[in-house]
């Protein structure tokens, strides 16, 4: 199988040539030897973070933006959307609070990353 990809680790956004076969992996273009580890990782796990919102009760605003604090696989985003979709939180929302801890067992947190503060 071969690939090509732009990698996004560092500002040289090195067009990443990838030729997996069997357990093999080769990786040409890059600049760096992060690039490897990039072409490593998109190849057998590739992971993606997830920035959205939540729905908060009883705050001065609607909803609360959240993200993830750090990458999980591909394969766990639409179940954990799904989650994030279905959270109501209640007001006061602090940034760096954390909604859920270890979400769905992937090893990330869901952190807010806005204030909402309770009505009066």
């Amino acid at each position: 199988m071969r690939k090509c990809f732009t990698c996004v680790i560092c500002p040289n956004g090195c067009r990443l040539e990838v030729e997996a076969d069997g357990g093999t992996i080769s990786v040409t273009g890059n600049l760096c030897p992060r690039g490897v580890e990039y072409a490593n990782e998109e190849i057998t796990d590739p992971k993606r973070t997830i920035a959205s919102s939540v729905l908060v009760d009883g705050g001065v605003m609607e909803i609360a933006s959240v993200r993830l604090d750090k990458a999980v696989s591909k394969s766990l985003i639409f179940p954990i959307m799904d989650v994030i979709k279905a959270l109501h939180v209640a007001a006061p929302v602090h940034i760096g609070d954390v909604i859920i801890h270890d979400i769905l067992s992937s090893g990330a947190d869901l952190i807010a990353t806005r204030n909402v503060e309770a009505r009066q």
